[in-house]
């Protein structure tokens, strides 16, 4: 898995999933549990990862939609 970026707005987060999911790449958002435990006062942020195969692809999607 390769972190592509973090962040604790979840409506990025989920846009970003989305864009990546019509491209037709699997992502997981890392640490959510951990972020929602800690009460979400932004010390522990989501990360958005996807399988190392798929990094390159991606990012260009994500560089493409103006996000990274």
């Amino acid at each position: 898995m390769r972190v592509l970026l973090r962040s604790n707005d979840p409506v990025r987060l989920s846009f970003l999933t989305v864009l990546l999911a019509d491209a037709g790449i699997g992502s997981v958002l890392l640490d959510t549990h951990a972020s929602l435990v800690e009460g979400s006062i932004g010390a522990i942020q989501r990360r958005l990862a996807v399988a190392t195969d798929d990094e390159a692809r991606a990012r260009r999607v994500l560089a493409d939609a103006g996000e990274i």
